[in-house]
């Protein structure tokens, strides 16, 4: 090929050289959740429990109401913004708790049965299979009804939810990663499996299984006010995005901002991170085109 042929070829397109966007704004939107949820003590203007009764079902500003409540207040006169500001801040905390949980023990599990094999492989594929096929809204009404509710036991109860998402793939990921000349390479030279797994196997492998985390984020949060929604979650006086709307919908006709402020940042924050999510795995995942 001559140097005027080499000239004219144009260079080929650089894979998601920029980030479009839509997921720009959705990465604005997750770092401006997260600014709330760090500093939701020092930006809510009134208490979570203030009352006043006086100004029961002001509307927000813009549509009759005041600057004394931008977001209006709910049926106790209570402040909608104080509320929504907190209740991001309980909802998001939830959601990385259980996420953080469920990414941990799905992974161990996973690693489990790459490198045992045998009887502790099969144990692990079934209670994989057995948390697959059991309707996670019968186990947590069971374990609520049973124990009671608490922050820490609901946050622990929603780390159970889509554990074994994450076991498959670190099994999958690790046997692949065992198979390959670097694992066994270090294994010869004396490392521990604790060792190999941690520093040379997680590393590799930890790509995928942060973009399974972030596809699993906002469906713990669908899920955090689905229950908060019918009661099961989160408890008075502590507020969350599924406790204000499972409130407000009795008021949806004569108060509707009390729904629509909480129903919005739910929809808002779990779309930013689902499309988050589907742009990692575009990127560093090199079988995607």
């Amino acid at each position: 090929m001559s140097a005027t042929t080499l000239a004219t070829v144009p260079p080929l397109p650089r894979r998601h050289a920029r980030v479009p966007t839509l997921v720009a704004v959705a990465m604005a939107w997750i770092v401006a959740m997260l600014a709330v949820a760090l500093l939701a003590e020092t930006i809510r203007p009134y208490g979570i429990t203030a009352l006043d009764l006086r100004a029961r079902l002001t509307p927000p500003v813009g549509f009759g109401g005041t600057a004394r409540h931008l977001l209006g207040t709910d049926e106790l006169g209570r402040d909608v913004l104080s509320r929504l500001i907190v209740s991001i801040r309980i909802s998001l905390l939830i959601a990385f708790g259980a996420t953080v949980i469920a990414a941990t023990v799905g992974t161990t599990l996973g690693f489990l049965a790459a490198h045992f094999r045998g009887w502790v492989e099969q144990l692990v594929l079934m209670l994989i299979d057995f948390q697959a096929s059991m309707p996670f809204l019968i186990l947590a009404l069971s374990v609520l009804a049973f124990f009671g509710n608490s922050l820490p036991l609901f946050v622990a109860l929603m780390g159970l939810y889509g554990w074994e998402r994450h076991a498959r793939i670190a099994r999958g990921l690790a046997i692949a990663a065992n198979a390959q000349g670097y694992a066994a390479a270090v294994r010869q030279l004396g490392a521990s499996p604790l060792r190999i797994y941690l520093r040379h196997v997680l590393p590799n492998i930890a790509s995928t299984l942060i973009v399974s985390a972030t596809l699993s984020f906002p469906e713990v949060v669908l899920l955090e006010s689905g229950l908060s929604f019918l009661g099961l979650g989160v408890q008075p006086p502590m507020t969350s995005l599924g406790n204000m709307v499972g409130y407000g919908r009795e008021y949806l006709t004569r108060a509707p901002w009390i729904l629509l402020a909480p129903s919005a940042a739910i929809v808002l924050t779990t779309l930013s991170v689902s499309l988050l999510g589907d742009w990692l795995r575009d990127r560093l995942d090199p079988t995607l085109t």
